[in-house]
């Protein structure tokens, strides 16, 4: 005995209220789910750029900025700081950044490694295990080295860099310090971590 129109009606209606009933939650359920896939603000703020200010570094010393959990050294080089880093060509190991070109941008592959010859912008990580290397700026006889121009001095390893983060021939550190992704956003901001600024 097949059943009333009324009744077929009233089943019909259950049905789609517990399919709408269903479907609602399955979409109530996915949201915390693709939710949690999307990057937290803290990671998008780890690997956001970052505005600097080089107006704030004075000639012949340096600031660290820190972009994506690493310190970035931004040294503003006096004219002897960059006559002394010409001298240098013949000591150090990758004069002109070629052994490995992913830890230097094409715009920085030059002698002192930078947009602006009187500003390098590195990360302050040695490139042989990871440490960080202490300044040594001024020129003098270190114990390391007599004659000594400046530049940044690893003790965990021996490992040299001269004043544009290239590294000294027979040190343990394979390569020169990385320059990150920068542009100049004005005369005196530079932002760290794209290298070029989106308009519009």
């Amino acid at each position: 005995m097949s059943d009333s129109p009324e009744t077929n009606r009233g089943r019909r209606k259950i049905i789609a209220l517990t399919a709408a009933a269903g479907g609602a939650a399955a979409v109530t359920g996915a949201i915390p789910l693709v939710a949690s896939m999307l990057p937290s603000e803290k990671a998008k703020a780890l690997g956001a750029p970052v505005e600097f200010d080089l107006s704030e570094v004075p000639p012949g010393t340096k600031a660290t900025v820190e972009w994506r959990g690493q310190p970035v050294w931004v040294l503003h080089r006096t004219k002897e700081m960059l006559d002394d880093i010409k001298k240098d060509d013949d000591k150090v190991a990758d004069p002109k950044s070629e052994r490995n070109k992913d830890l230097t941008p094409q715009y920085a592959r030059n002698e002192f490694r930078s947009i602006k010859p009187e500003y390098l912008v590195v990360v302050g990580i040695c490139t042989h295990l990871g440490c960080s290397p202490q300044d040594r700026l001024q020129s003098g006889s270190e114990p390391f080295d007599p004659s000594w121009a400046g530049g940044f001095y690893c003790p965990c390893h021996g490992s040299l860099f001269d004043l544009a983060g290239r590294v000294y021939k027979n040190k343990p550190a394979p390569f020169n310090l990385r320059v990150p992704p920068y542009t100049y956003l004005s005369d005196n901001k530079i932002l760290i971590g794209e290298d070029k600024v989106k308009k519009g």
